[in-house]
C-alpha cells in the first residue's frame, strides 16, 4: 500500500482539506479520492491527489 495525499482549495487559495489515505495503486487512489471528494461535497472545488512519488493522480481546477 502507498500513501496518497488529497488536498482541496477554496477559490482564494485557502486550504480546505488535506487528508492522507492508502491505496494499492494510482487507479484505486483516484477512485478513493473521487469518493472522498463526493462524500464531503468538494468535487467542484480545486483539488489534487498526489502519489508518494510526487506525481498527481487526480487534479481539478
Amino acid at each position: 500500500m502507498k500513501a496518497y495525499v488529497l488536498t482541496v482549495f477554496a477559490q482564494d487559495g485557502t486550504q480546505l482539506l488535506e487528508e492522507s489515505f492508502e491505496a494499492p495503486n494510482d487507479d484505486d487512489a483516484k477512485k478513493i479520492g473521487q469518493q472522498k471528494l463526493a462524500d464531503q461535497g468538494y468535487e467542484d472545488h480545486t483539488h489534487r491527489c498526489v502519489a508518494p512519488e510526487g506525481h498527481m493522480v487526480l487534479f481539478h481546477r
